[in-house]
């Protein structure tokens, strides 16, 4: 999950697409008895702008599965959101920073993959949770 902002300067190739796959963490997902199913999908583009930053757009596509958050059966959700992120080479605390030669999109994506998590998922849109009343 890389680009090579220097090879792709010397190529003249200041925008261009990239597709990956990416194994997370086994603790990638925040929500309770759930975890990411396989892989998560990642596409996007970049540009490389002359003062060596680089503006990374891109789509993190995946799965939770698990118990649902509040009838305990099994569940599964399915996220797609899109990101933009800028790489600079000087540490603004506001941005991602980059050596000026690779930029490693791994923390961008871990970032990613946490901030587009739902907080909770459901078995089915309108479950209403454990019934206590059945016998």
């Amino acid at each position: 999950m890389k680009i090579e902002v220097r090879k792709l300067n010397a190529l003249k190739k200041y925008t261009g697409g990239f597709e990956f796959e990416y194994e997370p963490a086994a603790d990638a997902c925040l929500v309770p008895l759930c975890k990411i199913d396989g892989k998560v999908k990642l596409s996007g583009n970049y540009e490389i702008y002359e003062d060596d930053s680089v503006e990374v757009n891109f789509k993190v596509l995946y799965r939770i599965v698990g118990q649902c958050s509040y009838c305990l059966n099994e569940a599964a959700e399915t996220v797609e959101k899109e990101f933009s992120v800028l790489f600079v080479t000087e540490d603004d605390n506001e941005n991602y920073s980059y050596d000026g030669i690779t930029i490693n999109l791994k923390t961008a994506v871990d970032d990613a993959i946490l901030f587009s998590q739902p907080n909770l998922v459901l078995c089915r849109e309108d479950c209403t949770g454990i019934d206590v009343n059945n016998k």
